[in-house]
């Protein structure tokens, strides 16, 4: 008797697994994307511009979206590292990453096959131009004084540095001694994994200039450890009203600008980036990104998924042109 009760037990046992493991089958497939921690990768060092952009991101993300959002620098390689971990990561929505905008200017200099159609882009979230920074025991105190000396320099006596070799700060300063009627290579390079570090050695006298956003020149500025001379732009930054621009000081009419936007690898699922997409405007839009980015005197500029892919398009044609023109493109595409 005892057997056939226990026989039934487990055929009933069995059979409410079973109904069970149905009910349960079609719930899991359904469930919602993210369903757990996502990273954002970030192709430059901690302290900088680009990471500073991207852990504001992660944070406006990690509230909206109810998971964690870890942000991991992926640096090396001028920004090949932290842009390939993006690109080649799995298609699932959970590693996406800030691109900059170094990715329309690797593969012109043969350092990498990436390139802007590598990606799934999501959103461009900020744009800045560069400045012109010196450390505080430099004897130039404005940028007519530092001209002057470029020009009356030999070729390398002045070294600068603020990112990897041929990326866009590079660009910015070989476009500045272009326009002074100087060779691109006039001041020598000294490659750097962001500007934080660069601001550092600059700092400590390891180089004589960096240019760089002023933004991410913030920290040292504020210390009293360096000077921002002039900015590359076409209008003065209302952050910093003392920074002229280079045309109103020295005549010369050039600008330049870095930007970052979110992106993930091809192939990201349709539902996972209208979330995204959605939820990174609503990020730009929020006070707590306005006012963290105001704060910290970085450039605002949004655009959606098209917006973003033209912008990138454009940008990857015009930078190619520019390096070719100093001398940095390596291979065309």
């Amino acid at each position: 008797m005892s057997n056939t009760i226990d026989r039934r037990g487990l055929i009933k046992g069995a059979a409410a697994a079973g109904a069970a493991g149905l009910i349960a089958a079609p719930a899991i497939a359904q469930a919602k994307w993210p369903a757990r921690p996502i990273t954002l990768v970030c192709p430059w060092g901690a302290g900088g511009g680009t990471d500073a952009t991207a852990r504001i991101v992660a944070a406006m993300l990690e509230k909206s979206l109810g998971q964690p959002v870890n942000v991991v620098n992926r640096t090396g390689g001028s920004g090949v590292v932290g842009h390939s971990a993006i690109a080649t990561a799995a298609p699932d929505g959970y590693t996406i990453g800030m691109i900059t905008v170094e990715i329309t200017m690797m593969h012109h200099q043969g350092l990498t096959e990436l390139s802007p159609t590598s990606y799934t882009p999501l959103a461009l979230m900020n744009e800045d131009p560069p400045g012109v920074q010196v450390g505080a025991s430099s004897p130039y105190k404005d940028i007519k004084a530092l001209a002057e000396a470029i020009k009356a320099a030999p070729p390398g006596k002045f070294k600068a540095s603020g990112t990897g070799q041929g990326g866009i700060w590079h660009l910015a300063l070989i476009g500045w001694l272009m326009s002074m009627g100087l060779k691109p290579d006039h001041v020598a390079w000294a490659p750097s994994n962001g500007a934080a570090p660069a601001m550092q050695d600059l700092a400590a006298g390891g180089i004589d200039i960096v240019t760089c956003s002023v933004p991410e020149a913030r920290a040292m500025l504020d210390a009293g450890k360096a000077r921002s001379l002039a900015i590359m732009a076409k209008a003065r930054n209302p952050q910093f009203k003392d920074v002229p621009t280079l045309n109103e000081t020295l005549g010369v009419n050039y600008s330049v600008g870095a930007w970052r936007g979110i992106a993930g690898p091809k192939g990201l699922p349709d539902a996972v980036q209208k979330t995204l997409i959605a939820e990174l405007k609503k990020a730009y839009d929020s006070k707590e990104f306005q006012d963290f980015m105001n704060s910290r005197g970085f450039g605002m500029t949004f655009a959606d998924q098209a917006g973003f892919t033209k912008f990138m398009a454009d940008g990857d044609k015009a930078m190619g042109t520019a390096m070719t023109a100093a001398g940095l493109a390596k291979k065309a595409g």
